[in-house]
């Protein structure tokens, strides 16, 4: 028996999350440029949908199977952390981001909604805040998790190396990554940025579970 699947149309006679092809189908046929794809489940299409086309464009989104030995390959996460993660609607769109303690998922810090803004730069900004946030409180070795490899590279190279145009609605936003770079460039720090390994571990606990 075929496992179900769930269909996320971006852009189409009418958008949304669909629970069958033919349903699906029906909404971008005939429609110039649709946006759509398939998901291994309800969950991973409903948070999809809350993001751009673009940021699944030619990926598997095929949920991956691990063995467990590869499950053991990866371990367990370090509970005592924090772990950040952030939200956009659309792409450019609303963004917001937060921190939680990894072990109780207890919000630390939240900040926006920021006009314009993508994921990726909510990503860099949540892991600069959770940084600065731990270095001014002394906790120089309590590690810091992402699921974003991007945001993660931008804080190594301390550049927020987004495409994003800005202008006078997202100007505040622009502000805060040039404060963000600035605080990267005149400080150092000890605290382990961590992969969060989603496919062993599931949603990283800041996640916003818009689904």
């Amino acid at each position: 028996m075929a496992k179900k699947k769930f269909y996320v149309v971006w852009s189409g006679h009418k958008t949304g999350v669909f629970s069958s092809w033919s349903v699906c189908k029906k909404h971008i046929d005939g429609f110039k440029n649709a946006q759509y794809k398939a998901f291994a489940d309800k969950a991973a299409a409903e948070l999809a949908f809350t993001k751009s086309y673009n940021d699944y464009k030619g990926k598997n989104t095929k949920k991956p199977t691990l063995t467990e030995a590869e499950k053991r390959t990866y371990g367990a996460p370090i509970l005592e952390s924090i772990s950040v993660d952030a939200a956009c609607s659309g792409n450019p769109g609303v963004m917001e981001y937060r921190g939680v303690l990894t072990h109780s998922k207890k919000e630390i810090f939240k900040k926006g909604p920021y006009q314009r803004g993508t994921n990726n730069i909510g990503e860099f900004l949540a892991l600069v805040h959770g940084i600065a946030m731990l270095k001014s409180k002394g906790m120089d070795a309590l590690p810091i998790y992402s699921d974003s490899r991007i945001a993660m590279s931008w804080v190594r190279k301390k550049q927020c190396r987004t495409n994003l145009v800005f202008n006078k609605d997202n100007k505040n936003l622009l502000e805060l990554i040039q404060r963000a770079e600035k605080w990267l460039k005149e400080n150092a720090f000890q605290n382990p940025i961590l992969k969060w390994e989603t496919k062993a571990w599931g949603e990283i606990p800041a996640d916003f579970g818009r689904k």
